[in-house]
């Protein structure tokens, strides 16, 4: 399953990642916060952190609004 990550500026295009490096990324870290761009459903980041507590990590997900307009938000998710 592949996550888009959020966009660091306008003009950059969307990157997307896979369960794999996600997992890579949050075995070097004790701790990784990763942010996730809106279009991700909210069942894939359910998977996700099905995906984890099997491992025995913490996931906490929570949405980050950065305007005025509704749809302004993206995912933080914090792997412990």
């Amino acid at each position: 399953m592949e996550y888009k990550l959020a966009q660091v500026d306008v003009e950059s295009e969307v990157k997307k990642v896979t369960l794999k490096e996600i997992e890579e990324i949050s075995n070097t870290d004790k701790t990784s916060i990763i942010y996730f761009d809106r279009t991700n459903t909210g069942k894939s980041l359910k998977l996700l952190v099905k995906h984890f507590d099997k491992q025995d990590k913490n996931v906490y997900i929570r949405e980050v609004k950065f305007g005025l307009d509704e749809n302004d938000y993206l995912y933080e998710v914090h792997i412990l």
